[in-house]
């Protein structure tokens, strides 16, 4: 009996050449996002070298993290080992 997990493994998703690009931007832009708000949260509370290093590290993160995703999530739609032909016995 096939289980609906192995079909959902068995086929590759759409465009997956863009797939990287497109999570890449998506991580990126959340990460920002939480950068700014964490720099708003922290303004009256903190002297600005440390809010700054932590906006940065959180920006370092995104900026690493988005560039993985992009280089390593982009399939180049070919397979890494061709399989040998079959050769037709008669």
């Amino acid at each position: 009996m096939i289980s609906a997990v192995a079909l959902f493994f068995d086929l590759a998703p759409v465009g997956t050449g863009s797939l990287g690009a497109v999570l890449g931007l998506a991580f990126f832009f959340v990460l920002v996002a939480a950068a700014f708000i964490t720099y708003k949260m922290l303004k009256k509370t903190m002297k600005m070298a440390i809010r700054m290093t932590i906006v940065v590290a959180i920006l370092l993160i995104a900026l690493v993290g988005s560039f993985a995703l992009f280089f390593l999530g982009s399939g180049t739609g070919k397979r890494a080992v061709e399989p040998a032909p079959r050769q037709r016995s008669r």
